[in-house]
């Protein structure tokens, strides 16, 4: 019994007791972080320990029972954090204090909270519904769609027209329930729809606030329920009977990504003017705690103006397959145009009145179809052009043992060749 006694005596006394750590400030994707584990013992240390709670993760367990000078702090540095570092960390120490008639040892242990922050990586603006025929005699609502990618926390985004804040009315995208996302929204109320040069320092800071992703939107009609103006028919342009000052709708979703990044989609629309909004130029602009400064990507409204033709092969023969395609235009176009191929006076080779896309095949195009012209239609939301072109068919030009042809057959085709030029 005696002996059982001395032995428990001798028994280390086990205490535990928490201790203060001082919180740590976000830390952007990419740096190096140390975490220090800030202590002084008074005897001599037994162990350190870092632990990763979220995925129970031991990064060091160390041993240090010969140590007996008092240590500050034992630090764990993590090179290049990434998204996936973010979370608590949890440190644990150990030492032994001499505590006749046996030795105590007392644990300690304290939680850091590790957040990581990540600027967008990636930012673009789009036309919904596009491409989309122009509409001459009849108002037709557009958006546009800024889409910012990898930013952790969601970051907030808005628009500027002609470097302008854009004035908006925020809505909830029918959609967002069905994505998933949380619905947003930014903007003010307001009779015009562009915030002139003239804004104050406090009326620019109620429209930013505004744009802060977390905030809640109040209900707000959708652009759908909007009243189309009527329009006048002009032979030439319409005249839109409607403001000067459009009504800008705004919401936006989020969509959380599985890296724990956060795509946010932001959408603006508006009844299209193409009079007034020919040549606009929209900015999409992104902030990020983590930027020092806004992130934006840049578009010009345009109608497309003179496209420019390529006919391959540039001498066509009988049995050949022509491709007629639109290399590009005189103008930055945007948005991406929709094109329309028709014959002039009859149908196309393969009996359809029209065909869509960038390129026209004609295959093994018969000798019927010499002088030809074909029309191709480009047009967007902001206006339509057209542009023309002629197919010349070639006979062989050497015959079977490479004898030219005959002389009334070469000048069949050189006739036609300056009729199409003289066209």
């Amino acid at each position: 019994g005696l002996w059982l006694l001395v032995f428990v005596l001798l028994l280390p006394i086990i205490i535990k007791v928490p201790f203060t750590i001082e919180p740590l400030p976000p830390v952007v994707v990419g740096e190096t972080v140390t975490l220090k584990c800030n202590f002084k013992t008074d005897g001599r240390l037994r162990e350190i320990v870092w632990y990763r709670v979220s995925t129970h993760y031991f990064f060091t367990f160390l041993y240090l029972f010969p140590s007996k000078k008092p240590r500050h702090h034992i630090p764990l540095q993590l090179p290049e954090v990434r998204i996936s570092d973010n979370g608590p960390y949890e440190c644990h120490r150990g030492h032994l204090r001499p505590a006749p008639p046996g030795r105590t040892v007392v644990l300690a242990s304290g939680m850091f909270w590790l957040t990581v922050m990540s600027p967008p990586n990636n930012i673009s603006v789009m036309a919904e519904n596009t491409p989309a025929p122009f509409s001459r005699y009849q108002a037709q609502n557009f958006t546009l769609v800024c889409t910012a990618r990898g930013g952790k926390p969601a970051p907030s985004v808005y628009f500027k027209r002609d470097g302008e804040l854009i004035e908006v009315i925020p809505y909830i995208h029918p959609s967002a329930a069905e994505e998933g996302g949380a619905a947003g929204s930014a903007g003010v109320r307001g009779a015009r729809p562009l915030i002139g040069r003239d804004m104050d320092d406090t009326k620019l800071q109620r429209s930013l606030s505004l744009l802060d992703p977390e905030g809640r939107s109040p209900h707000e009609p959708s652009p759908a329920t909007e009243v189309i103006p009527e329009t006048v028919v002009s032979r030439e342009f319409p005249r839109w009977v409607q403001s000067t000052d459009p009504l800008y709708y705004f919401s936006h979703t989020h969509l959380p990504q599985s890296d724990g990044s956060v795509l946010v989609q932001a959408r603006l629309t508006w009844t299209l003017n193409p009079q007034l909004d020919n040549d606009a130029l929209f900015s999409c602009e992104v902030k990020h705690p983590a930027l020092s400064m806004p992130m934006q990507t840049e578009i010009t409204l345009a109608a497309p103006k003179g496209p420019k033709l390529l006919m391959s092969p540039s001498r066509a023969k009988v049995g050949d397959t022509v491709r007629i395609t639109v290399q590009g235009f005189q103008n930055e176009v945007f948005p991406e145009p929709l094109y329309t191929w028709t014959r002039v006076g009859g149908r196309l080779l393969d009996g359809s009145a029209e065909r869509e896309g960038k390129e026209l095949i004609l295959e093994r195009v018969p000798a019927e179809l010499n002088g030809s012209m074909y029309r191709c239609t480009a047009q967007n939301p902001l206006g339509s052009t057209d542009t023309h072109t002629r197919l010349i068919v070639f006979g062989q030009s050497f015959g079977p043992r490479g004898s030219a042809l005959p002389r009334a057959t070469r000048r069949h085709f050189m006739l036609t060749l300056c009729s199409a030029n003289a066209v």
